[in-house]
């Protein structure tokens, strides 16, 4: 029993010295060196937060692309064919060949749905609007979204619809709120879908 009181006693007296030792540096540093002091901790805590994990994710992109270059010159299936020169003609079909049929619009409006959900925004109801061009091969289906949410909710559907509808555009938005401590979000989006006819 006296051992463990005597080992605490002897640690408190060691950390009151070490903390006196602690009070006397930092005396002997001054304003600035204090201010030193603080800088290379928050450099320190920088360094481990933000540039070493980007350095790994740069690290991987580097080893991500030796590869593709590998099997663009050793011209491996799903190598990206580099050399090849299209004429007009193929490269507009290679361009309208990027965008849905005209058929497969309920799939992208359930896609673009099953995103808002997926971010907990609450869906008003909306306008759909299809338009032909006469002279054009793509048919523009404008989508008037009213949705419901808190800004980060908002921000991650717009960057989500976007990636999950590569055919859209979103044309516009406007945002409402109804005073200013409200953190709901009234977003009315305007958005066009591009179908291949």
């Amino acid at each position: 029993m006296d051992n463990k009181f005597l080992r605490r006693d002897v640690i408190q007296a060691q950390s009151q010295r070490l903390m006196l030792l602690l009070r006397w540096q930092a005396a002997c540093l001054g304003n600035t060196g204090k201010v030193g002091v603080g800088l290379l901790v928050v450099a320190g805590i920088f360094l481990l937060g933000a540039v070493l994990p980007e350095k790994k994710a740069l690290e991987a992109l580097q080893a991500r692309e030796n590869i593709l270059k590998q099997q663009i010159r050793s011209g491996s299936d799903g190598a990206f064919v580099v050399a090849q020169k299209l004429t007009n003609d193929q490269a507009l079909q290679k361009f309208y060949d990027f965008f849905p049929r005209f058929d497969s619009s309920p799939f992208w409006i359930r896609e673009l749905v099953r995103v808002a959900r997926k971010q907990g925004l609450e869906i008003n109801s909306g306008d759909f609007r299809l338009t032909f061009e006469r002279d054009w091969r793509l048919s523009r289906y404008d989508i008037t979204m009213p949705v419901t949410g808190r800004y980060a909710q908002i921000r991650a559907f717009m960057a989500d619809a976007l990636e999950a509808v590569p055919a859209m555009a979103i044309t516009g938005f406007s945002i409402k709120r109804d005073n200013i401590q409200s953190a709901q979000l009234e977003v009315r989006f305007e958005m066009r879908l591009y179908l291949n006819e």
